[in-house]
């Protein structure tokens, strides 16, 4: 009869692991050196614009073949950015183009060094994706005075009302969470 080797710890990983070594031949063969750009488009572009947009691929310059590696190797330049392919929607296209040197901002500014140099738009159907919001939740009386007795002395009355509202966030998220804390058994 065969045994099997005995593993101490637990053979399951995070699905995050796997997914990672899946996707990212996928995406280099698209340009991408990695799967960020992909995955928090939302975070980068804010979710209005990811709603109407998705990057298919960067396309990175063609290298001079007329450098010797040796050249490469010493030169001391950043390499060459890419261009952003961006799937948009027809009618949305325009608003995009407009907001193309933020968009290039945002997403160098996510991969932290200058990555992209243009963004190309090719429109046509983008799959929706459901975007959760927040729900939306009164916030409680007592809250409220709670935070306004915090900010009274605050003499401008657009800070202080701000600042009240804030505040009443924060002691009900307290509240809210203290209770949640409680055994259900006991109450």
């Amino acid at each position: 009869m065969r045994r099997f080797p005995s593993h101490k710890g637990s053979w399951s990983r995070p699905l995050a692991d796997l997914v990672g070594a899946a996707i990212n031949p996928v995406l280099a063969r698209q340009g991408f050196g990695q799967s960020d750009l992909i995955l928090f488009w939302d975070d980068i572009v804010g979710q209005k614009l990811a709603a109407m947009s998705r990057p298919i691929k960067l396309q990175w310059p063609v290298r001079e073949r007329a450098l010797a590696a040796e050249e490469r190797r010493a030169s001391t330049q950043a390499p060459a950015a890419a261009t952003l392919v961006v799937r948009v929607e027809t009618g949305f296209a325009l608003e995009m183009q407009h907001l193309s040197g933020v968009i290039i901002e945002r997403v160098n500014a996510h991969l932290g060094w200058r990555c992209v140099a243009r963004l190309t738009l090719k429109q046509g159907p983008v799959d929706a994706r459901a975007i959760a919001k927040p729900a939306h939740v009164p916030l409680e009386p007592a809250a409220i005075e709670a935070a306004a007795t915090l900010v009274g002395g605050i003499s401008d009355d657009s800070l202080r009302l701000a600042l009240t509202r804030l505040g009443a966030r924060v002691v009900s998220c307290r509240q809210n969470g203290a209770q949640g804390g409680k055994d259900r058994d006991n109450p």
